[in-house]
């Protein structure tokens, strides 16, 4: 592709370390992903622990946390390489953003210094992997309703559960799981070899299929009283996590939506119809350029709210604007490039229909378009609607 997408200069608000993570991410997509992608969602398997330990040797792993071996990275270098790679699968960015931004996050701001201490480096060197376990089979947007529980017994903690659609799950060493206690919902670090612990993997997607997800089951898993993370407790722990992961999401959604477009002009460029380039018709050029503006925009809008995270400032329901309209507008642009490769467009040999598959999963995790509309609703109303 040599023709620039950035129509508006976005490259300008850049800081040069902050394009230079953006380069490093790119670099290790195009050489270290896309030629594996189309195998990878044909056969639902990734490498996902060598990928882990390539990611951290990168620094890409809890870049934007400090301490413990972590980049201490800002927030747009960070959403700039969720960008990179999210334009070869959002599977692949899942990865990055669960394990830094759930796993890691919840440890680093809500765990103990030896909980800290224990996970944190080996995570961000990729040689263990983190999941998060919220969401439950009948407990998606609600999570206040669920039904796993932690008991006391002496000094210890015993759970009981089960968790569903969990990234990583499979092949992580420690899983963070919120439960319901006598104190309200806490949250625990746990090593997944704990007897009772179980992870069976989930088969048999249409999404996200280069991508490890699993349930978690928990059959009297039991736990020191050092496992709870002490800074959690009630439902603002785990949403807290869920911002640091949407965030992630603004940047990487459009990365997405920039592959299928860049594959999409590529294809009309080559293309002969009626004698001449697909790309020199008018129809054409305006889906291009309908596209190429709301690229644009959602990075635009991602480079904002970047910066008014690194002032400490941004707002949850800005989290939730940026979340809705570039996942939103990524899938629209997935499913239009899609009708300019016409056939070739479910093709695998392209990756634009794997991207739409992708993003219809990225559509409804880390909040629904449902739920991002009553958070924005409630922020200009003041009244809140989820029931």
């Amino acid at each position: 592709m040599t023709v620039s997408l950035d129509l508006v200069d976005v490259d300008s608000l850049l800081t040069e370390e902050e394009v230079a993570i953006r380069a490093t991410a790119r670099r290790f997509a195009d050489e270290r992903l896309r030629p594996h992608l189309p195998e990878w969602f044909e056969s639902a398997t990734i490498p996902a622990r060598d990928l882990a330990k390539e990611l951290g040797a990168l620094g890409l792993l809890g870049m934007h946390l400090t301490g413990y071996g972590c980049a201490g990275l800002g927030p747009v270098a960070y959403g700039l390489a969720c960008l990179e790679i999210e334009a070869a699968d959002s599977g692949m960015r899942s990865l990055v953003s669960v394990q830094g931004s759930l796993a890691m996050y919840a440890i680093w701001k809500y765990g103990s210094e030896e909980q800290k201490t224990e996970w944190l480096p080996r995570m961000a060197a990729g040689e263990a992997i983190g999941c998060f376990g919220l969401t439950e089979p009948d407990f998606g947007s609600n999570p206040g309703g669920m039904r796993t529980n932690a008991r006391r017994d002496g000094d210890d903690w015993v759970l009981n559960g089960s968790k569903m659609w969990i990234t990583n799950g499979s092949v992580a060493d420690v899983a963070v799981v919120w439960a319901r206690t006598d104190d309200g919902v806490r949250g625990f670090a746990v090593p997944t070899d704990t007897p009772g612990f179980s992870a069976p993997e989930i088969t048999r997607k249409m999404s996200l299929r280069a991508s490890v997800t699993s349930e978690l089951i928990l059959d009297d898993v039991r736990l020191p009283a050092s496992a709870m993370l002490p800074e959690a407790r009630g439902l603002s722990g785990p949403l807290g996590c869920l911002n640091e992961a949407r965030f992630g999401i603004i940047f990487g959604a459009m990365g997405a939506a920039r592959d299928c477009l860049e594959t999409a002009l590529d294809y009309a460029a080559e293309r002969q119809v009626f004698d001449k380039p697909l790309s020199a018709y008018q129809l054409t050029q305006a889906k291009f350029a309908d596209m190429a503006v709301e690229l644009n925009k959602g990075i635009l809008l991602a480079v904002h709210l970047g910066r008014l995270k690194e002032k400490g400032s941004l707002r949850p329901e800005q989290v939730s604007v940026g979340k809705l309209n570039n996942v939103r507008e990524a899938i629209a642009i997935a499913r239009e490039c899609r009708t300019i490769l016409a056939a070739n467009g479910i093709s695998g040999e392209y990756p634009v229909m794997r991207h739409a598959n992708n993003l219809e999963s990225v559509l409804t995790y880390e909040g629904t378009s449902e739920v991002h509309q009553l958070v924005i609703g409630q922020a200009l109303t003041g009244q809140a609607a989820f029931r």
